[in-house]
């Protein structure tokens, strides 16, 4: 339900890229799974994360994610957050950003120079999926899922549906 509340907030992501570089590890803590809970998956800070099993399977967030990411936010930064010639390469924003900038920027939006990302605070078909993109952009800036869309998933919870329904009103 936490993350229903962040979400009910109502906004869309980064104009500005924090890219990583070889020599850049990412601590696992970040992304590893250390609990389930009504078909989502939490890292050891509480902080939605994904879900790859052994054969490809994705948890349904990064399904979603995939999903609303490519209705929303790549006709700007590109398919599988690669970038475009219009707007930069957002796949490691996640990961690099944390939820609570990743958040900040997609509600907020963000100025720098003649880059803009604007908000989308009002926008219901990426707030009350924004930790769906979150978790899918956190999953490709760790390369655990490679571009395209996911060929297995997990089913949607009751849980996960209901606070969708609710969501979108």
């Amino acid at each position: 339900m936490k993350t229903m509340q962040l979400s009910l907030a109502l906004g869309l992501m980064v104009a500005l890229p924090l890219t990583a570089t070889a020599e850049d590890k990412i601590d696992p803590k970040t992304y590893e799974v250390a609990y389930s809970e009504d078909g989502r998956y939490y890292n050891h800070d509480d902080v939605p994360t994904f879900n790859v099993a052994e054969d490809g399977t994705v948890d349904w967030l990064t399904f979603s994610g995939f999903r609303r990411y490519h209705a929303e936010c790549h006709v700007c930064h590109g398919p599988d957050g690669e970038g475009s010639t219009y707007a930069p390469a957002i796949k490691n924003s996640a990961v690099e950003m944390g939820y609570d900038g990743f958040f900040e920027v997609v509600v907020n939006g963000r100025e720098n120079g003649n880059s803009v990302m604007p908000h989308f605070g009002d926008n219901r078909n990426v707030m009350c999926y924004l930790d769906d993109i979150y978790v899918y952009l956190k999953a490709r800036g760790v390369e655990a899922v490679p571009r395209g869309r996911p060929a297995k998933k997990e089913a949607k919870s009751d849980v996960i549906r209901e606070d969708e329904d609710a969501c979108m009103g």
